[in-house]
C-alpha cells in the first residue's frame, strides 16, 4: 500500500511531496512522491497513530469492567480520535477488582493490539489529594500489596503514587526494578518529596495541575509541590489533559514554556462518558463527579493545544504520539520513519480525524 498526496507531519515539521510505502505493518520506505497507483490522501495531513497513556473509558464502558467486550468498546471508540495505542487505566479500588483488570488485560491484549498495558492509577495515592478517587479504598504500599501487583508487571506499565507516603520511595525502587514507569500524582509531596522521589527513579507525573500539591505557604516560607518541581526538573515528563476544562489555556500554555515540545504527554483521561450524548448519566468506578476524567479524543486534545494555546501542530502531534512512544519505550511507534509501525491517523484541515490505521489496516473511516 502506498498513500501519496498528504502532508506528512514529523516531529521537527511538516513536509510535502512524499509518499508512504506500506508492507507487512510496516512502513517501508518514505520517499519522493512518483506512483501512480497510490492511495490518494487528498491534500490531508498524515500523522503518526496517537498513544493515550491514560484512559479509563468510553461509550458507558469501563477498564473496571474487567471484560473483552468492554476493552474493545474502548479501543474502538478511541480509534476515531486518531488512538491506535493506548494504556487501559485502572482507579482506586478494592485491590482484588485490579487484580481482576490486570488479568483480563494480560487475557486479552493478544485480540486487542491496540492495548499496550495498564496504567495502574492507585491506590497507593493521597487521601488528600484523591480527587475522583474514592478515598475509603486508599492503601499504604504495604510490602503484600505490592508483592501480588508485581504478578503482572509484564502488563503493568505505569503506576501513579504518591511518593510521600510511607514506604513510597522503597515502593518506587520496586517497581523501577521490575521496568514499571512511576508516575507522582495524586500526591501532596513537597518539593523535597518529589526531588527525592525522582533520586529514586520517578519520570513521570500524572496530569500536572490535576490533584498535586502547589506552592504553599509554611510558616514565613513559601515551598514548592510536586507541581513546581515537574516544571522545574527537565528529567520529569508531564501528563496533561488539554480538553479545555481540567487546565485552563494560560496554565497550559506555561506548562509548554517550561517544558518544552518534549517534556508533555497529552493524555484524554476519558471515563465511560466519553462518546455517549450530552446529558448522559455514568460513573466512575461508582462514582461521579463534577471533575472525574474526561469525554475527550486524543484529537480533540491535539485541536485544543493548537487552536487554543497556539502549540504549532507539529508538536502538538508529538505530544500526543512520539512523546507518549518514548515514556514507554515503543520504539517502533510514534513517528513516520521506515521500519517503524504503520501506525497512522489521516487528518482534515481542520483538524478532524478521517482515518485511522494500526499496522497498515484501517481500524476507523469518517
Amino acid at each position: 500500500m502506498i498513500f501519496a498526496n498528504a502532508r506528512l507531519i514529523f516531529p521537527d515539521g511538516i513536509r510535502d511531496g512524499l509518499e508512504v510505502v506500506v508492507e507487512a505493518g510496516k512502513i517501508a520506505e518514505i520517499r519522493e512522491q512518483s506512483s501512480a497507483d497510490a492511495t490518494d490522501l487528498r491534500g490531508n495531513y498524515l500523522a503518526p497513530g496517537f498513544i493515550d497513556l491514560h484512559i479509563h473509558g468510553a461509550l458507558g464502558r469501563d477498564t473496571m469492567e474487567a471484560t473483552p467486550d468492554a476493552f474493545r468498546a474502548v479501543c474502538d471508540y478511541h480509534a476515531t480520535g486518531g488512538t491506535t495505542s493506548l494504556l487501559l487505566t485502572t482507579v482506586t479500588a478494592p485491590v482484588s477488582e485490579i487484580f481482576q483488570v490486570l488479568e483480563a488485560v494480560r487475557d486479552a491484549r493478544g485480540n486487542l493490539g491496540q492495548i499496550a498495558g495498564v496504567h495502574v492509577e492507585g491506590p497507593f495515592i493521597s487521601k488528600t489529594r484523591a480527587g475522583a478517587q474514592r478515598a475509603e479504598f486508599i492503601r499504604d504500599p504495604e510490602t503484600h500489596l505490592v508483592d501480588q501487583l508485581l504478578r503482572f508487571a509484564d502488563v503493568i506499565k505505569i503506576m501513579t503514587v504518591a511518593p510521600e507516603l510511607p514506604g513510597g520511595l522503597a515502593l518506587i525502587d520496586r517497581l523501577r526494578l521490575n521496568k514499571i514507569i512511576v508516575s507522582g500524582g495524586h500526591s501532596d509531596a513537597t518539593d523535597v518529596e518529589g526531588r527525592a522521589a525522582a533520586e529514586h527513579g520517578m519520570r513521570h507525573v500524572t496530569h500536572a495541575f490535576n490533584a498535586m500539591s502547589s506552592a504553599r505557604r509554611r510558616g514565613i516560607y513559601r515551598e514548592a509541590g510536586l507541581l513546581e518541581f515537574a516544571l522545574g526538573e527537565p528529567d520529569i515528563i508531564c501528563e496533561l489533559i488539554a480538553d479545555g476544562h481540567h487546565v485552563a489555556p494560560t496554565l497550559m500554555k506555561m506548562l509548554y514554556c517550561a517544558k518544552g515540545p518534549r517534556g508533555i504527554c497529552l493524555v484524554t483521561d476519558a471515563t465511560a462518558g466519553a462518546g455517549l450524548l450530552a446529558g448522559s448519566e455514568f460513573t466512575l468506578s461508582g462514582r461521579g463527579s463534577a471533575l472525574a476524567g474526561s469525554a475527550s479524543r486524543m484529537i480533540d486534545l491535539v485541536r485544543v493545544m493548537v487552536n487554543r494555546v497556539g502549540v504549532p501542530l507539529d508538536e502538538a502531534i508529538a505530544m500526543a504520539s512520539t512523546n507518549p512512544a518514548r515514556a514507554l519505550g515503543l520504539a517502533t511507534k510514534g513517528k513516520l520513519e521506515a521500519g517503524l509501525d504503520a501506525d497512522f491517523v489521516v487528518i482534515s484541515p481542520e483538524l478532524q480525524v478521517e482515518q485511522t490505521f494500526r499496522a497498515g489496516q484501517e481500524i476507523f473511516r469518517l
